[in-house]
This record gives C-alpha cells, structure tokens and sequence, in this order.
C-alpha cells in the first residue's frame, strides 16, 4: 500500500517509522528543504511541499491510497495558511485512488465547556480564531467523505495535547514550580501520548475508520496534573489565586468512549509525567 504524510513533524515521524516498519510504501512531506536528508532516513520518499501549491499535491498524491494530515503551525497567525488552505487545495486534487484521509485536528474546537464532558456529538464552539480555522478545516475534509462517498472515507482525530518521548510533561510544564497561578486548578485538561496517536493512526488505517474521533486519555485537572508533575520531581507546589480567573480558553472533560469502542487499546489510558 502507498501512504503519504503531508506535514511529517514530530508526529509524522513517528508514524513515518512505524509505518515502514510495516513494509508501507511511505512518503513524507516537508516545507523545509534541509529536512530531506533526515525524512530519507524514515520514509521511502522525502519531498518539499507547500500546502497550498495544487500542482505539487496532485503530483504527490498520484496512485496513494490513504494520506495522514498531521501539519502543524509555525506561529499562531500560520492557522489559517497551515489548515485551512491546505484542507482546499488538497480537496481540489484529490486522486481516484485515494481511498482515506486521517487528518490529526485537535480537542481545541470544543471551547469552554466548563468542564463539562463532552463526546464527538457534542456542539463545538471554538473560543477563538485559530479554533474556528480547526473546525472549518474539519468540515471542509468530511465533506469530501460526504461528497465521494463511494470511495473515499475521512477520519478526524481529535488529538489532546501532545507528549511523549523528547516532549515529557515535565519538560513541558519545567518553570511552574512555586508559581502562582489564576483560577483553582479545577480546569479539564486532556493529553495523548504519541505512542498512542501512532498507535491509532495506524488502527484507523487499519480498520478504515471514517468520522470523528477523540484521540485523548482520561481527563485530569490541571491541578492535579501539575502536583503529579512537581512532587515527581521533588519541586515546590502550584499556589492557586481563585480570585484570579483563568484565561485558558479549553475547558472540557473529552471522551474517547467512541474510540475505544471501535476496537482501540490505549497503551497510555492515563497521564503520567
């Protein structure tokens, strides 16, 4: 089978590797030209694309059967140029034989919930710019699924924050010790490993998933979060000011019932610094 990956970072890699070690036929994609040496080592195609130059997706994707989507942006004001144009000019190109898309979006597009739980049925409602890019990215791929049912299926996994092997929470979370910090630590917060977005990208391959999925471990608070982070390190705690009200604009308890229905194991169902 061929398999491309358009925007092959840290989780494109990573399946990158795991779907060589398959015997796929892989091909990577980057923005970068010094990369390609890299990305070689990995796949058994590198090439330097951009996301909006149609002729060069249409060249890519020739006689591919599925496409991972798994960019990501530079710098917040890149969203729109990362997602959005890409997710159109790939939907003008789409070859015959493309039979599946796994795009990795991002639990963001729930907004404040107010820890509420939410499932992929639950209303979305974005809380900023960037949020709305990443829902309009969404429906724009599920409606090609819509569009060409026959042939092509489009599954979106909705990816928690990610961590694992070069990106550990403690790293991530390394300068809040003994800080002070707006609201009560009551706030949801939700994480995947990359062992398991590797893992389920490839079960979703596997299985021709198609629809939305939550791609997220058990939520924890983020206080509870932060004191495993800090007394696994042997650090000061988190001081909490709830006189202060947070601005995180991601509130929500994410389900990943769905996914795990449809036959995934995780192989990190909880969050471990």
């Amino acid at each position: 089978m061929n398999v491309t990956i358009l925007g092959c970072g840290y989780v494109g890699s990573a399946v990158a590797q795991r779907w060589q070690q398959q015997g796929l036929s892989v091909t990577v994609t980057t923005t970068r030209p010094e990369r390609l040496p890299a990305l070689s080592d990995i796949a058994n195609r590198a090439v330097v694309v951009q996301g909006n130059d149609a002729a060069a997706l249409r060249e890519l994707l020739q006689d591919q059967q599925v496409l991972l989507l798994s960019v990501g942006a530079q710098h917040r004001s890149a969203y729109a140029e990362t997602y959005l144009d890409t997710a159109k000019t790939l939907l003008q190109v789409l070859p015959a034989s493309l039979q599946q898309i796994i795009y990795t979006g991002s639990y963001a597009v729930y907004g404040d919930q107010q820890a509420n739980w939410v499932t992929e049925a639950s209303p979305i409602f974005p809380a900023n710019e960037n949020g709305e890019i990443l829902a309009e990215t969404e429906r724009l791929l599920l409606s090609a699924a819509n569009r060409l049912r026959d042939r092509l299926k489009v599954c979106v996994l909705r990816l928690g924050g990610i961590y694992g092997a070069g990106r550990e929470l403690v790293k991530i979370f390394s300068g809040i010790a003994g800080t002070t910090r707006p609201g009560d630590g009551s706030e949801a917060s939700n994480w995947v490993h990359l062992d398991d977005i590797v893992g389920a990208v490839e079960f979703a391959r596997a299985q021709q998933l198609s629809g939305i999925y939550n791609l997220v471990q058990e939520p924890i608070t983020t206080g509870g979060l932060f004191e495993q982070i800090l007394t696994k390190q042997n650090l000061p705690p988190v001081v909490w000011d709830s006189s202060q009200t947070s601005s995180r604009p991601y509130n929500a308890r994410v389900s990943n019932q769905k996914l795990r229905d449809a036959g995934y194991q995780f192989l990190h169902p909880v969050t471990q610094p």
